[in-house]
């Protein structure tokens, strides 16, 4: 057997493969193996016929495609292995010659693991954000706590900011009404900035059973895009006004929000609580900057396969998260104001860098031969039966080999990390 290889990219080759009379010969064997099969001959049972005697039986022309659908079958991992090649995919072929037994041409294109040149790992240069607790943030959890225990009082009078209200409305844009714009016995919080500026402030100073309309304009920043800047008008009828009375910040609310004794204990954990998620998400930026930072070092490319596959889990993701509010990917788009084209060119930068960090923590791996070992996984799966044990599909799911094979990679890929934030 022959090869030649032909780079088309980066992530792409073509391997032309000429076989020979041997090939040929062992693979004409072996197809009337499998052929002879299916013949009858007199003395012998179906299925029984001797090859050498079958032969005489079959159809020349069956033999010679079978043959060359066995050469070409046991050929192609042969000449990627030979040329040290790991295609993605199974290889596209195309015969481009064949003489029965005596010689045979294809080709086999496929998208390949890429060649990655690791840049240097040792001091990326990336700096970790320090850990802060604002005052501010301590106080809107407060005040957040406030409002769960606020009371609420019907009042006959004009509404004002603090209130809560119960309106119908009805947005229209150039007099007919717009798609999401419109509700029937909506709560709202004046003061909540629920909706775009100047909404929330057209109601202050009406009355219940008050009709009126509120003529605004969506901002040029908003995030549908066939809204933003329009000039819509909003027919609202008030039906309900609430006064939101709080309580105090004081020892007494403490009391009632857990353990606590005084304002200031609920404070502190509040306070210990924030840091907690703040040091969470700056561990998580720190990674994903060290991670992009490498792979800015490194010479890396993105399989267009990959890629799909990447932009495929970023569309489910989203479209599951759509469903459990009971809408499409469609209606997320509208929600978003985006043509699906628009959202597939900018998930495919997001897909790509994926693809790109996954290759390189895997060289990483490969290179500095970190593992995994079985009875690590095995821990790790018993530990998530025990997380999954009211769930029977996710226990089945778990004896998938597949299953434990990328949990173990996803283990591999958090030790992989660790050696990369202990290397600067």
């Amino acid at each position: 057997m022959k090869t030649t290889v032909k780079k088309i990219s980066d992530t792409r080759v073509e391997i032309k493969v000429t076989l020979e009379k041997p090939e040929l010969a062992d693979a004409r064997k072996k197809a009337i193996e499998r052929l002879s099969k299916e013949v009858k001959a007199p003395g012998f049972r179906k299925g029984k016929v001797p090859a050498n005697m079958a032969e005489k039986y079959l159809n020349p022309n069956d033999i010679a495609q079978v043959a060359l659908d066995i050469a070409v079958r046991l050929a192609v991992p042969k000449a990627f292995i030979d040329n040290k090649q790991n295609p993605l995919v199974v290889p596209e072929v195309s015969v481009t010659k064949y003489v029965p037994d005596e010689s045979a041409e294809f080709t086999a294109t496929a998208d390949i693991l890429p060649e990655v040149k690791l840049g240097d790992y040792k001091k990326l240069g990336v700096k970790k954000t320090e850990v802060k607790v604002a005052e501010k943030d301590i106080k809107d959890v407060l005040e957040n706590i406030a409002a769960a225990y606020a009371e609420k009082k019907v009042v006959k009078r004009a509404a004002k900011m603090s209130d809560e209200v119960i309106i119908d409305f009805t947005g229209k844009k150039d007099g007919k009404p717009f798609e999401g714009g419109s509700a029937h016995d909506y709560t709202l919080g004046l003061g909540s900035k629920s909706f775009i500026p100047g909404f929330e402030e057209g109601i202050v100073g009406q009355e219940v059973g008050d009709k009126f309309d509120i003529d605004l304009t969506f901002p040029k920043d908003y995030h549908a895009k066939e809204m933003a800047g329009k000039k819509v008008v909003f027919e609202v009828l008030l039906k309900q006004i609430s006064e939101v009375v709080k309580p105090k910040l004081d020892d007494e609310l403490a009391k009632k929000c857990g353990p606590f004794k005084t304002i200031d204990e609920l404070k502190a954990d509040i306070k210990k609580n924030l840091a907690a998620q703040n040091e969470h998400k700056v561990e998580e930026k720190y990674k994903d900057d060290l991670v992009e930072a490498l792979v800015k070092k490194s010479k890396v490319s993105a399989p267009e396969i990959l890629i799909s596959d990447q932009l495929r889990f970023i569309k489910d993701d989203i479209s599951r998260n759509a469903a459990a509010q009971g809408l499409t990917f469609e209606d997320y788009l509208k929600q978003v104001g985006q043509k699906e084209e628009d959202w597939e060119k900018e998930a495919r930068k997001i897909a790509e860098a994926r693809v790109k960090a996954s290759l390189v923590l895997q060289i990483l791996a490969r290179d500095q031969k970190i593992t995994v070992p079985d009875d690590e996984v095995s821990a790790k799966i018993a530990e998530l039966k025990d997380v999954y044990k009211k769930s029977p599909e996710a226990l089945k799911n778990l004896k998938d080999p597949r299953v434990r094979q990328d949990i173990k990679n996803r283990m591999t890929i958090e030790k992989t990390m660790e050696f990369l934030i202990n290397a600067q």
